[in-house]
């Protein structure tokens, strides 16, 4: 299964990381970075735009990286995928298209594509099995997005069939950390709780009001322990099937608010606000193929958690 050629073995090869100052981009910055590699090539949005298909072809030509790990995508919650679906199908897929086609036309050794796990069907199995991938309807809030990583991941399956060129991809669970988006409006649950319980904190607020009973069943994964999964992929995985990555471990939305008040330390009370939608109520991916293969995350919810405080603290909170 694994590639001919050792990724950790040398640590002077040229790796393209797309999407560096994102939050997934950023965590393996610094992974990659910590294990001493020491030629990584990394352009912000203003210097190389992926969307650009001549852009894209001569930054290849000139820079001949061997590795490319693709972290460079358009992001949002459900409102933002409601309101623009044309800009979440179209950049993604000028994106994924531009930089998987350039790697393999300028001889890069390896590619690693990296997806969500919004790609399965709505009602899929829970835990979900990457199996499950293309067996019913998508949820159809964010359809556009996970259509365009579906084509991510069919693309770099069509490759490696028609080239026997070493594309792989990984398919991560709802990440958090350092350089989360933490914006009051659009962002994910966790950046949103610890905002809010943040700011009561600061005011003196007597409770928190969080929308819905609290029951549903979510998987969190630091995103230091996704940067460590890559490297692992990259080393250990070249495979044609996709790779789920998650930590395995569920929490309802009611102990994830309890442990982020805890973490905050926000002493007020904390309110459920039953009349406001739950949403799904388990979302868990199966992550035991690549426990089979040998890696599990290292970093507890707890401790990710006063991490992530900490990262905002320094550099949110102003």
């Amino acid at each position: 299964m694994g590639s001919a050629l050792s990724f950790l073995s040398d640590k002077s090869a040229k790796i393209f990381v797309a999407g560096h100052r994102g939050l997934v981009g950023s965590a393996i910055v610094r992974k990659l970075r910590h294990l001493g590699f020491t030629n990584l090539v990394l352009r912000s949005h203003l210097e190389l735009d992926l969307t650009r298909q001549n852009d894209v072809e001569s930054f290849f030509a000139t820079e001949r990286p061997q590795f490319v790990i693709l972290a460079a995508a358009k992001v949002g919650g459900i409102h933002a995928n409601n309101t623009y679906p044309a800009d979440f199908i179209s950049i993604n897929l000028q994106i994924q298209t531009n930089v998987i086609d350039s790697s393999y036309r300028h001889g890069v050794s390896k590619l690693l594509f990296l997806g969500s796990s919004c790609i399965y069907p709505k009602f899929a199995p829970q835990p979900i099995p990457e199996d499950a991938l293309l067996t019913g309807p998508l949820e159809p809030t964010n359809e556009w997005y996970a259509v365009a990583k579906i084509a991510g991941i069919k693309m770099c399956q069509a490759y490696r069939i028609q080239y026997n060129w070493d594309a792989i991809s990984g398919m991560p669970t709802n990440l958090y950390g350092p350089y989360d988006n933490f914006h009051p409006e659009n962002s994910h649950v966790l950046p949103a709780l610890m905002r809010r319980f943040h700011e009561a904190k600061v005011k003196g607020a007597k409770e928190v009001v969080v929308w819905g009973s609290g029951s549903p069943l979510r998987e969190f994964l630091h995103v230091d322990d996704l940067a460590d999964a890559v490297v692992f992929l990259m080393e250990s995985y070249s495979g044609l099937g996709h790779m789920n990555v998650g930590s395995g471990k569920e929490v309802t939305i009611k102990e994830l608010a309890e442990l982020v008040k805890d973490v905050v330390g926000f002493e007020g009370k904390l309110v459920w606000d039953t009349s406001k939608p739950d949403g799904t109520p388990r979302k868990l991916m199966d992550s035991s193929k690549l426990a089979t293969l040998g890696w599990t995350p290292k970093i507890s919810l707890r401790d990710g958690l006063v991490d992530t405080y900490k990262w905002y603290l320094e550099n949110v909170e102003q």
